[in-house]
């Protein structure tokens, strides 16, 4: 019992010294769990592929992906997000060309296929919650 003891305070006290206490050591925050991360990332590869039918004013299929809350509604067809869960995200799956057969077709329509790079970056945001800037309030 006294052998765990001084463990136990060995390790404490190393802490200590690193300027750290036990039980505040926390795992690092993923970057893509933050607004920051789709202004950043995600926005870009959005307004360069997408913005031209689902943003502003133009809302094809209903859908507007410049909101969160847009997102989460979704279009004629649902939802296209469900943040924490890229698999069943229609539009992780419309991006990856991996939609359902009829409608919707795969995004953006008429254009090459995102690169895997941006396809990787829109699932991990996805992944990570979805999380955006809050929505404007008009």
């Amino acid at each position: 019992m006294h052998r765990t003891f001084a463990v136990c305070c060995v390790a404490a006290l190393a802490l200590a010294g690193w300027g750290l206490r036990a039980g505040t050591v926390k795992a690092a925050q993923d970057p893509a769990a933050t607004p920051e991360f789709y202004t950043t990332q995600v926005q870009p590869i959005f307004k360069a592929n997408c913005y031209r039918c689902h943003g502003g004013f133009n809302h094809r299929g209903g859908l507007n992906i410049q909101t969160r809350a847009g997102m989460l509604k979704g279009g004629h067809d649902g939802s296209v997000l469900i943040p924490g869960d890229p698999a069943n995200s229609l539009i992780v799956r419309l991006i990856r060309h991996e939609g359902p057969a009829k409608d919707p077709m795969p995004m953006p329509p008429k254009s090459p296929k995102l690169s895997d790079n941006d396809i990787a970056i829109v699932a991990r945001w996805v992944q990570a919650g979805a999380i955006m800037p809050p929505d404007p309030t008009h």
